[in-house]
């Protein structure tokens, strides 16, 4: 471009990918600068390289300085998304972790699976649990402690007996692996060394995932985890501020830390999280729980329920509703006719004709990646479900929908996988839950926040949830997959198998729900995994 001189082009090759095209990537190495860029990009007609030129190259606080203004003066939040942070968190539990997983917008997660690492180690003697702050201090710190301990301790020594008993129980000889001319052929068949170490590095991996599985309902929400986060600036800035008001010591404490990481690399865009407009925030916010407190003890009354729920508790008649689908999907394809006109002109199509149209859209899906189109947005669903903790945690991934949420309690009673009855280890895990029920009621008394550290995987959890069509299909089609964890796929096929009660005709578009039972989950994704590494 001739717009810039030859030494323009050399210092620009430094921050842009290149310094002649219409297309570039930025690259200058400061995240605040990065941002900056894009914001002052809107506010003016010069280049975004000529900009950096003008005004960033020989002023090494034009990126501070812009977002001071932006942010303080003019209050305009949204160019605090152009910042990006990833940030490790290590050593948080399952309580912290889910906090910061609340988040629905602007950030990604990585979290240490339970399915594929084992929690039997120790670290200077002791299992990776929190010694949570404010229990310590108290008189039933020494049972907190043990509590904890008894649930690793039950666990680590089961790992091997519940492995042994999975491969006795399911054979690798049960099992079919491609031979070297690709075809499936019993492991006792196989001659060749690689595909039979092939073989049993896939058996391995999904005999090991399925006893972590079924071990997991003792771990104690303590457990220590990690999580890997991508986030923006303005994501990043109301999490810390949400974590700041925070009553656990445990979320305070992480907030402090975020933020000090936070600080070396968009410090501009988090500024605001703990100064006087984020006390503010951390005020209302507690305002808006206290105030619901309130409500809930003069309005509310009722006793826990016992066992697990996934029932459809909200949604619209399927003849209304359907209409609204139809309307939208077409919508877009009908040139100068508002929705309204377009409504009530679907309405008088006879219900045969609409089931077609709903079929055809369904037709077209040829593999759950089809996502359904945004008209299936305008079909909306409420659950109430009861599952276990440890199931929740796989369900909280989906944050394209409404969740809410109560305190993890002992209240609702636990389950006990199948594969612990059949191990013969009933006494000692009906023992961790026993034990853990009687140290979570003397805690909760005085601390029922804290006491949720205390509380196993295993045991029942109450949340909502609010989704529409489009969510539904990816959430439960997803979550039915063979290789998913038996708990959520269950209760997975009792959402949709809800729906196509209710809306028999909608019902269609999920296409891909699979309602069977496998024994070896992991087993067909573990050979995938292993074909595409050794076509590597």
């Amino acid at each position: 471009m001739s717009e810039f001189s030859k030494n323009e082009r050399r210092i620009l090759e430094k921050h842009f990918s290149n310094s002649d095209k219409n297309v570039f990537a930025v690259i200058t190495p400061r995240q605040v600068d990065r941002g900056a860029l894009m914001s002052r990009y809107s506010r003016t007609d010069k280049s975004m390289r000529k900009i950096f030129l003008d005004e960033f190259l020989k002023n090494k606080n034009r990126g501070e300085e812009f977002y001071d203004r932006v942010l303080l003066e003019y209050g305009d939040d949204s160019v605090a998304e152009l910042g990006i942070a990833q940030i490790a968190i290590e050593g948080l539990t399952n309580i912290a972790v889910k906090k910061i997983e609340d988040r629905r917008i602007g950030f990604s997660y990585l979290e240490k699976s339970s399915r594929y690492v084992s929690w039997d180690k120790k670290i200077k003697g002791k299992y990776k649990f929190l010694h949570e702050p404010t229990i310590m201090k108290t008189k039933f710190a020494d049972e907190y402690i043990d509590a904890c301990n008894l649930d690793f301790e039950v666990y680590s020594k089961n790992i091997e007996p519940m492995l042994k008993l999975i491969r006795e129980r399911d054979s690798i000889n049960n099992y079919k692996f491609k031979d070297k001319d690709g075809k499936e052929k019993k492991f006792s068949a196989i001659n060749d060394d690689s595909i039979l170490k092939s073989s049993m590095r896939i058996y391995n991996a999904a005999t090991k995932a399925k006893a972590l599985d079924a071990l997991r309902s003792l771990l104690p929400a303590s457990t220590l985890t990690n999580v890997g986060v991508t986030g923006n600036g303005r994501a990043f800035e109301y999490l810390l501020s949400i974590l700041f008001a925070s009553k656990l010591k445990e979320e305070n404490n992480l907030a402090l830390q975020i933020k000090k990481e936070l600080d070396t690399t968009i410090k501009s865009f988090v500024r605001r999280s703990d100064d006087k407009y984020g006390k503010v925030l951390q005020k209302y916010l507690n305002s808006v729980k206290k105030s619901a407190q309130n409500v809930a003890k003069t309005s509310i009354s009722g006793t826990p329920s016992k066992g697990k729920i996934a029932k459809l508790v909200e949604f619209e008649n399927e003849n209304k509703v359907i209409n609204s689908v139809i309307s939208a999907i077409i919508y877009e394809q009908s040139p100068g006719i508002s929705f309204e006109k377009i409504l009530q002109q679907v309405r008088k199509i006879p219900t045969n004709k609409k089931k077609k149209i709903i079929l055809e859209m369904a037709d077209l899906r040829k593999n759950r990646r089809h996502r359904p189109s945004r008209a299936f947005e305008m079909a909306e669903y409420t659950f109430d479900l009861v599952t276990n903790f440890g199931m929740f945690r796989d369900f909280h991934r989906h944050r394209a929908l409404t969740l809410e949420r109560q305190l993890l309690t002992t209240h609702h009673g636990y389950d006990m996988p199948q594969e612990v009855k059949d191990l013969g280890m009933q006494k000692e895990f009906k023992e961790c839950m026993n034990n853990t029920d009687t140290v979570f009621k003397k805690i909760q008394k005085k601390y029922p926040e804290e006491a949720q550290y205390v509380v196993n995987f295993g045991y029942n959890y109450p949340y909502m949830m609010k989704m529409n069509m489009r969510e539904a299909v990816h959430m439960i089609e997803l979550r039915t997959v063979p290789q998913g964890h038996q708990d959520y796929r269950i209760v997975a096929q009792k959402m949709y198998q809800a729906i196509n009660k209710k809306h028999p005709i909608l019902s269609n578009i999920m296409k891909f729900v699979d309602m069977n039972k496998y024994e070896l989950e992991r087993f067909e994704s573990e050979k995938r995994t292993e074909e595409k590494r050794n076509r590597q």
